[in-house]
């Protein structure tokens, strides 16, 4: 089996980013966005999904948050749908449900070539204490996007803003990890299509 790689700099005039990624990897990552809670979020992802993830950003966070996270969405999902390749042997589809105290999420993916995000969570859910809950959905939005997969995640309960978006991070982040295995017993595409 090929290794499983990308890397990638986008330079913008309001993000500088650099990024790797390992498909197959053990977790391990390095983190710098300039957004701590971000950090904390993207390190979780890399050691749920068992995905290997080098993350630098230097952003306009003095303005606002929404650019780094949304770039960093964008050049993660791009460097995924790379490291996947043609997707032959993939499992294709994942599913997670991730407890994190009073809260619940569940995440449901389809690596199908074809992006949508459905998002289902109440405009009324709280914000962790530095981090606006919009920019979850925001860096949802960009990685399905570019990762080009059908990504469901819906809140099903929940109180506290920062455990809301620790499960959400950590459910799509697992539901990827089986998505994403190679099925010893699939030969080729996993389409009818036989193309994704």
């Amino acid at each position: 089996m090929s290794e499983r790689r990308a890397s990638q700099e986008r330079n913008t005039a309001e993000t500088k980013i650099k990024l790797s990624l390992n498909l197959d990897g053990e977790g391990n990552s390095r983190i710098n966005t300039g957004i701590p809670f971000f950090d904390h979020m993207l390190t979780l992802f890399s050691r749920h999904s068992l995905i290997d993830l080098e993350v630098e950003v230097n952003g306009d966070v003095d303005v606002d948050f929404h650019h780094t996270v949304e770039d960093t969405g964008i050049v993660i999902g791009e460097c995924l749908r790379e490291a996947l390749g043609d997707k032959s042997g993939i499992r294709r589809y994942g599913h997670a449900y991730v407890p994190m105290d009073e809260t619940l999420s569940r995440t449901v993916i389809d690596l199908s070539n074809r992006p949508q995000l459905e998002f289902n969570a109440s405009a009324t859910t709280p914000d962790a204490q530095n981090f606006p809950f919009t920019l979850v959905e925001e860096f949802c939005r960009a990685l399905a996007a570019n990762l080009r997969c059908n990504l469901h995640i819906e809140l099903l309960y929940g109180r506290d803003g920062h455990h809301i978006a620790e499960s959400i991070f950590k459910s799509m982040a697992r539901a990827l990890r089986t998505a994403s295995e190679n099925d010893p017993r699939m030969k080729g595409i996993p389409s009818t299509k036989e193309v994704l």
